[in-house]
């Protein structure tokens, strides 16, 4: 029986991070809604989308690139945001579901490495690592893809080019329970949200 035809599960109640990614963007009026009625609260991480490609434009070094890119996904956040989301910069379980605004945030802790192996995936791995909540990455694409095929299941570090080459290793490392679902398929963040199977791939140690 394929994910998507499995039986519901019972409704979750904990927060949750969602990362929206950038190739998203047409999709952003469908997807907040559904975003916004969910039974969880969820704390929104905006991908760095056609601002971050920008920056991949420009000859500047590490540093630079790491905080312009950061400040590209808050412009990806007020984006986000228009569609009808509150914002926030404190980095907390917000009381209800907020686009967090991430370059404040990112300053003050710097937990990671300023290269382009760090992206958006990455930092929204470490915000659901330091709240110690699951996490929830929206793509354009049905999962991790290796070689063409989709991986429904992850225990240990493979090489995709469907996520930053630092997160899978992150969230194994740290004990993040991830799932990495396809956003433009609305139904199915619907589903997971609700607390059903769907297609994707979960990444974790335990299963």
């Amino acid at each position: 029986m394929a994910p998507d035809d499995q039986n519901q599960r019972h409704v979750p109640s904990s927060p949750l991070v969602v990362k929206i990614g950038g190739s998203l963007a047409p999709h952003i009026p469908e997807i907040v809604p559904v975003l916004r009625a969910s039974p969880r609260t969820l704390l929104i991480v905006p991908g760095g989308g056609q601002f971050a490609d920008a920056i991949r434009q420009v000859a500047v070094n590490d540093d630079a690139a790491h905080w312009m890119a950061v400040a590209a996904m808050e412009q990806y956040g007020w984006m986000l945001a228009s569609n009808g989301l509150p914002t926030t910069d404190y980095l907390a379980v917000p009381q209800t579901t907020s686009v967090l605004l991430p370059y404040l945030v990112m300053r003050e802790a710097d937990p990671l490495p300023h290269s382009w192996n760090v992206t958006s995936d990455t930092i929204a791995a470490w915000v659901a690592k330091t709240l110690g909540t699951d996490l929830l990455v929206l793509k354009s694409v049905d999962g991790i893809m290796v070689h063409g095929t989709l991986k429904e299941y992850l225990n240990g570090p493979v090489e995709s080019d469907s996520v930053d080459p630092c997160f899978i290793p992150f969230v194994i490392k740290n004990g993040v329970l991830t799932h990495v679902l396809n956003g433009t398929h609305i139904h199915r963040i619907e589903r997971f949200l609700s607390g059903e199977s769907v297609l994707g791939t979960r990444i974790g140690t335990t299963f």
